[in-house]
């Protein structure tokens, strides 16, 4: 394809259609929070018959789920009795039931000891989340923060381009794009499948907003390139189109390496870090669709100042 900017607004259409799907699952569903936001129960069993390599986290986290304590995170470890190493396992779930939950201990415990011999329960209390309303309120301010950084650095890094700060402008929309994006489909899953939220994601959604505003920078790095050894006669979205399709073979293969990574992390890195990786994927295919799709096209909008001809149209 090689006038990709002449079709900028069924690229923008594309990103609408995509968006505003997940928006309405996100403002009539939220997202489905994990225990690291909403508290649970802490879980330390013991397992002196066994050793440490002989415990296997999917296995415990499944004994756990048909229990009805989905996505319980395990943590392994081996800890001193009587000067005797015990192979221990740590477990966080959701809070046990109200109604019954002696009933559910006994579960769990009676079924893990079918499978692994003698289980001892040591302790079992109730936490609070990990990630409170603080903590991301902290993240939100500090993302607010990156975005005002952002947009300095790259007024200040294009500034031998006409109208340095549109660069910024576009960077963050175009990085608001991925945002939404991710937490419209984080709201999609959640429902769908259930996928839960939890610091993992506040992880993914941070390395988002990097890729997506490094692999705008690249390509905004060329248009001013470009536009300062621009030739008589050539027009603005000349230079944008051919900018993008210098830059997109570089752009593809960077990110599908990224991409064959997080797949293969995704069929065999285990449950743990399944949803983190699926969040990545998510961004990153956004990310690369942004920086050329929608980044660089709004420039030219920008540039031609199309929104005139919009309300020109809509008067007559």
């Amino acid at each position: 394809m090689k006038n990709i900017v002449r079709l900028r607004y069924l690229w923008f259409a594309i990103s609408i259609l995509v968006i505003v799907p997940g928006a309405v699952f996100f403002a009539m569903f939220g997202l489905k929070t994990g225990i690291d936001f909403a508290g649970g129960a802490l879980w330390d069993l013991h397992f002196p018959t066994k050793q440490l390599s002989e415990l296997n986290t999917e296995t415990i986290g499944a004994v756990f789920s048909k229990n009805g304590f989905d996505a319980a995170q395990v943590q392994l470890s081996t800890v001193k009795v009587n000067g005797v190493n015990v192979s221990s396992a740590v477990i966080r779930t959701k809070e046990l039931s109200a109604v019954n939950p002696e009933a559910q201990q006994r579960a769990v415990v009676d079924a893990l000891t079918a499978i692994y011999g003698t289980v001892e329960r040591e302790a079992l209390q109730s936490v609070g989340p990990t990630v409170s309303a603080e903590a991301t309120r902290s993240a939100a301010i500090a993302v607010l923060g990156a975005c005002v950084a952002i947009l300095l650095y790259l007024t200040i890094a294009f500034r031998t381009a006409p109208n340095p700060i549109r660069y910024g402008i576009c960077a963050l929309l175009a990085m608001l794009h991925d945002v939404l994006v991710v937490l419209g489909m984080a709201a999609i899953l959640g429902y769908v499948i259930g996928l839960e939220i939890d610091a993992y994601f506040l992880t993914a959604l941070l390395t988002v907003i990097s890729f997506s505003v490094h692999d705008t920078i690249v390509v905004f790095d060329r248009i001013r390139e470009n536009v300062n050894h621009r030739r008589s006669g050539e027009s603005f979205e000349d230079i944008v189109n051919h900018s993008i399709v210098q830059t997109l073979p570089r752009s593809i293969n960077t990110q599908l390496t990224s991409v064959f990574s997080l797949t293969a992390l995704l069929l065999f890195g285990g449950a743990t870090i399944r949803n983190l990786v699926v969040i990545l994927l998510i961004g990153l295919l956004s990310g690369t669709y942004s920086s050329i799709f929608n980044a660089s096209q709004l420039l030219v909008v920008w540039e031609n100042h199309e929104w005139r001809t919009w309300f020109r149209k809509q008067a007559a």
